[in-house]
């Protein structure tokens, strides 16, 4: 016989998630959980906007006037293009693999949501 979750929502009213005994409180709000939902919540707190986009944009630009103003010639501006791309990539690359790590402390958490309502 399922019972309700013995925890309380941010806003002080009682959780509303039913859990199997002898569980008292559901995925969010058992103890056992507290290191798993402090780390996703570091990650989230982490994945703020690049401030490296900005910088080589910036630096595009410059390389942009310079080849245009005839003050940098084209093969040097062709590295240095290719080497800012090379950048763009890694950190897209690790957006996405902080995107993953996010999904998977999610579907961690939805998984063990699911394993307490499949007893029921």
């Amino acid at each position: 016989m399922a019972v309700t979750c013995a925890g309380t929502k941010r806003d002080s009213s009682p959780c509303t998630a039913t859990v199997e005994p002898p569980q008292r409180f559901c995925w969010w709000h058992d103890p056992a959980n507290a290191d798993t939902r402090r780390r996703a919540a570091s990650r989230a707190g982490k994945s703020k906007p690049s401030r490296e986009i900005p910088a080589l944009k910036s630096l595009l630009e410059n390389l942009t006037e310079r080849v245009l103003s005839g003050e940098l010639a084209t093969g040097p501006a062709a590295v240095a293009n290719q080497l800012i791309n090379t950048r763009l990539r890694a950190i897209e690359q690790e957006r996405k693999m902080r995107e993953l790590e996010e999904m998977a402390v999610r579907l961690e958490a939805v998984e063990e949501v699911l394993k307490g309502r499949k007893r029921a």
